[in-house]
C-alpha cells in the first residue's frame, strides 16, 4: 500500500507573492549562471521566454480561506518556442508512486495538469485537462507530443478537482476526484522520474503529495545512494580543484566579455576585460566603453575609457563584443582588435596605444532584415563581433571579419581596408566560422547557413531559412571518414550535422538548441562525441550524441549557464564536459553524464566560467568570475608534463557563441573538400 509520504507541499512555507523568476527574461543565462532571487523551496522552474520580459512571473503564490496555492499566470502559447510552463520537483530515481494535487482551472482555454515520470521538462508524461472537455494522457518529447489516450471530461472554472496519477511498473492509472478515467501501460512510466505542475493558462494548484510503499521508499533511497557513490567514485579517480589565483576586479569587472592573450610576446598569459553599454534597444547595439588589461596576478597594465560603478548593469549582456586579442601584424606581440566608437582600432597590446584605426563601414541602407524597428539605428556600423580569418591565403591569418546583428558581414585586411561585403538573405547568426574547407590556403566562412568563399561569394546554403546558427564546430569527427563536417546548433531549428557541400546529414529537434562541442568524451566509442544543450523554452537539457548524430543520452541539471566546453582535466585523453561553476550541482561531467569533478564550496564567484590552459602543462585551468572578482582553479596534483596535447578553439577568435572542440592534432582540422561540388 502506498502510504509512505515521499513528498508533500501545501505551499504554506512560501510567502504570498511571486515565485522567483528572471524579470529580464534575457539570453544572459545562455552562457552565464543566473540564479533568480528568492526562495524556490523544493521547486524548479526551467521554462523561459524572451517575450515575457516585463510581463511578470510565471508562478504566483496566492491564498484562499487559509490555504496557499501556486498559480500559473501564463497564457502565451508556443511562441517562438514550444512552451509548457512547468514547475518541477523530485528526482529521476523516484518510481512506482502516486502523485496527487488539487487543481482548479481559472481558464478553460488551454491545458492544465500533472507531469510525472519526468526525465526532464521536454521528456515527460502528462495527465491533463485540455480546454474544458477532454482529459488526456500524453508523452511530451523534445518538439513532439504523442497522445497516448484521451476521454471526454467536462470541467468548469469554479470547481477544484483532485488529480491523482498512480504509476506501478509501467502501468499508469489517472483519476480525478477518486474516479479512474484513463488507464494504460506506458513504456516511459517504467523508468520513473520527477513530478511537476504544468499549465498554459491560468490555473491554481494546491496540496501536492507523492506517496510510495515503504519498500519502494527504501529502493529509492538505495538508488540515490548508488548514484551518489558513483559520483564519489568518479571524483576519486581525478585530481580535485585547487585555487591558484584570486584577483580583485575593483571597478572594471565584466560579464563573459574577457579575452586571453600574450601581450608581452612570451608564453605568459594576460587578460583583457571589456565593459559595455547598450545603445537604442537591448543588446542590438552594445558598444565597448572601457578596456582593462591585467596580468594573472591582477596588476593593471593599462586601461582605456572610464570604468563604471554600474558594472552589474553593464554586465547584463546577451551579445558578443567586437574584441579579439591577436598578433595581427606578426611582430611577436599580440594586438587588441576592437570596435570602438564607430571605428575598428588595432591597439598595441603592451600599452593600449592605437597603432591603426579606420571608420567602420557606412551601414544605413534599405531592405535590412533582423534589425530592430526594420531600420539600422546609425549611419556607421556598430560592430556585433569580430573574427580573425585568412581570406587572402597568407602564411598567417591577417584578415578581419566584422558583422552587424544579424544581416551583413564585412571583410577587412590588416590595414583595415575593405576586402568585400556580403548581405545575407537569412540571419547571419552570432559567430561566423572561418575554415579552409578545400585546402587551398584561403578561408571560407560559414555565415549562418551560407558558406562564402574567400572573396565573399556564396558557394551554397543549407536548406534552412528560419532562426539562426548560435554555434558551429568544424572537424573530421566521424570515424573512418576523412571528410569534414559542421556540427551546428540553430535555435528553434535544432541541432544538425551538415557536410561541406550544403547537405544536412543528421538533425534533432530539441527545442532551442544553444551550445555545441565536439571532443573525445567517450574513449571507448569510435569517433568523437557531440555535446549539445538548449536554452529558450525548456532550458537546461544536455544531450550527448555520437559522431553520426545518434543520441547517446540526455539529462537535465536544472540549471542555466551550461557552457558544454571540453576540459582536459587529467591528461588522460578523455575530455570532461563543463557545465557551470555552481559548487553543488555544477562542475565537470564525464562521458556518461556523471559529475566527475566538483567546484569547491569556498565562496567563489560562479556567474561566468572559462576553460584555458594557463600553467602550460596542456591540462586546462578553470577561470570563474563575476563583476567583482576572478578566481582560477588548477589541479591539486601540481603541474605535470603531459603526452596528450589537444588542439582546441583558438583564443584569438573567442566568442560567447563559439562552438568548442578538442582534437588530438591539427589533422582533424585540415580539409580537402572538392571545390567543384560547391559551385552553385
Amino acid at each position: 500500500m502506498k502510504n509512505h509520504i515521499l513528498f508533500s507541499d501545501d505551499f504554506r512555507a512560501f510567502p504570498i507573492g511571486e515565485f522567483p523568476y528572471d524579470p529580464d527574461h534575457t539570453a544572459t543565462g545562455e552562457y552565464h549562471y543566473v540564479v533568480e532571487k528568492g526562495d524556490h523551496g523544493a521547486w524548479v522552474d526551467q521554462v523561459v521566454n524572451y517575450s515575457w520580459n516585463g510581463h511578470g512571473p510565471t508562478w504566483l503564490m496566492t491564498e484562499k480561506d487559509g490555504r496557499h496555492f501556486m498559480e500559473c499566470q501564463r497564457i502565451e502559447k508556443n511562441h517562438p518556442h514550444r512552451i509548457f510552463p512547468t514547475l518541477q520537483t523530485g528526482k529521476t530515481v523516484w518510481n512506482n508512486y502516486a502523485v496527487s494535487a488539487a487543481v482548479r482551472r481559472l481558464s478553460l482555454r488551454g491545458m492544465a495538469g500533472l507531469c510525472f515520470c519526468m526525465n526532464h521538462s521536454i521528456d515527460t508524461l502528462v495527465f491533463s485537462l485540455e480546454n474544458g472537455d477532454t482529459a488526456r494522457l500524453a508523452h511530451r518529447y523534445k518538439e513532439e507530443i504523442r497522445i497516448l489516450a484521451e476521454v471526454p471530461f467536462v470541467c468548469d472554472s469554479d470547481t477544484e478537482y483532485r488529480f491523482c496519477v498512480d504509476v506501478q511498473n509501467g502501468h499508469v492509472r489517472c483519476a480525478i476526484d477518486g474516479s479512474t478515467i484513463i488507464e494504460a501501460d506506458v513504456p516511459q512510466a517504467s523508468r520513473g522520474g520527477k513530478i511537476a505542475l504544468t499549465a498554459d493558462c491560468p490555473t491554481r494548484f494546491g496540496d501536492v503529495q507523492v506517496c510510495v510503499t515503504p519498500e519502494e521508499a527504501e529502493a529509492i533511497h538505495q538508488r540515490e545512494e548508488a548514484a551518489a557513490q558513483c559520483e564519489r567514485s568518479e571524483m576519486a579517480k581525478r585530481p580535485a580543484m585547487k585555487l591558484w589565483k584570486k584577483i580583485d576586479l575593483k571597478n572594471f569587472g565584466t560579464s563573459r566579455q574577457l579575452r586571453f592573450g600574450h601581450l608581452w610576446g612570451d608564453e605568459s598569459w594576460q587578460i583583457v576585460l571589456a565593459q559595455m553599454q547598450k545603445r537604442v534597444t537591448g543588446d542590438a547595439y552594445g558598444f565597448i566603453s572601457c578596456l582593462t588589461a591585467i596580468d594573472l596576478d591582477g596588476n593593471v597594465l593599462w586601461q582605456l575609457g572610464e570604468p563604471s560603478k554600474q558594472s552589474e548593469v553593464l554586465g547584463k549582456v546577451s551579445a558578443d563584443m567586437p574584441l579579439q586579442v591577436y598578433d595581427i601584424d606578426h611582430d611577436g606581440f599580440d594586438e587588441i582588435i576592437v570596435g570602438w566608437d564607430f571605428e575598428i582600432r588595432i591597439l598595441d597590446g603592451r600599452t593600449g596605444a592605437v597603432k591603426r584605426a579606420a571608420k567602420t563601414p557606412l551601414a544605413d541602407e534599405p531592405d535590412l532584415h533582423s534589425v530592430p524597428y526594420d531600420t539600422y539605428a546609425f549611419e556607421r556600423l556598430n560592430p556585433d563581433g569580430i573574427r580573425i580569418c585568412n581570406f587572402r591565403g597568407l602564411d598567417k591569418s591577417s584578415d578581419i571579419l566584422i558583422k552587424d546583428r544579424y544581416c551583413r558581414v564585412w571583410a577587412l585586411d590588416d590595414q583595415l581596408n575593405l576586402l568585400w561585403y556580403s548581405k545575407s538573405p537569412t540571419n547571419t547568426g552570432h559567430c561566423p566560422l572561418p575554415v579552409d574547407v578545400d585546402g587551398d590556403g584561403r578561408d571560407e566562412v560559414l555565415v549562418g547557413y551560407r558558406l562564402l568563399d574567400g572573396d565573399g561569394k556564396e558557394l551554397w546554403h543549407y536548406p534552412i531559412t528560419e532562426d539562426h546558427t548560435d554555434e558551429i564546430v568544424a572537424g573530421k569527427f566521424m570515424p573512418d571518414d576523412q571528410n569534414g563536417y559542421f556540427a551546428c546548433v540553430a535555435g528553434t531549428q535544432g541541432f544538425f550535422i551538415g557536410d561541406f557541400y550544403g547537405n544536412i546529414v543528421a538533425r534533432d529537434m530539441i527545442g532551442h538548441a544553444q551550445r555545441v562541442s565536439v571532443a573525445n568524451y567517450c574513449p571507448e566509442r569510435e569517433g568523437f562525441e557531440i555535446a549539445v544543450t538548449n536554452f529558450w523554452g525548456h532550458q537546461g537539457c544536455i544531450f550527448l550524441y555520437d559522431a553520426h548524430g545518434n543520441q547517446i543520452w540526455e539529462m537535465e541539471n536544472e540549471m542555466n549557464g551550461n557552457i558544454i566546453a571540453p576540459v582536459n582535466w587529467d591528461g588522460s585523453g578523455a575530455e570532461l564536459i563543463l557545465t557551470n561553476a555552481d559548487a553543488h550541482k555544477g562542475g565537470l561531467l564525464n562521458g556518461d553524464g556523471v559529475r566527475a569533478v566538483a567546484f569547491p564550496d569556498d565562496g567563489h564567484p560562479d556567474r561566468c566560467v572559462e576553460v584555458m590552459d594557463l600553467t602550460g602543462d596542456e591540462r586546462d585551468e578553470l577561470v570563474v568570475w563575476d563583476y567583482h572578482s576572478l578566481w582560477i582553479y588548477t589541479q591539486d596534483d601540481g603541474v605535470k608534463q603531459q603526452s596528450y596535447k589537444p588542439v582546441k578553439f583558438p583564443a584569438y577568435n573567442a566568442s560567447n557563441y563559439r562552438g568548442e572542440y578538442a582534437f588530438p592534432d591539427q589533422s582533424y582540422l585540415t580539409f580537402e573538400a572538392d571545390r567543384t561540388r560547391m559551385i552553385p
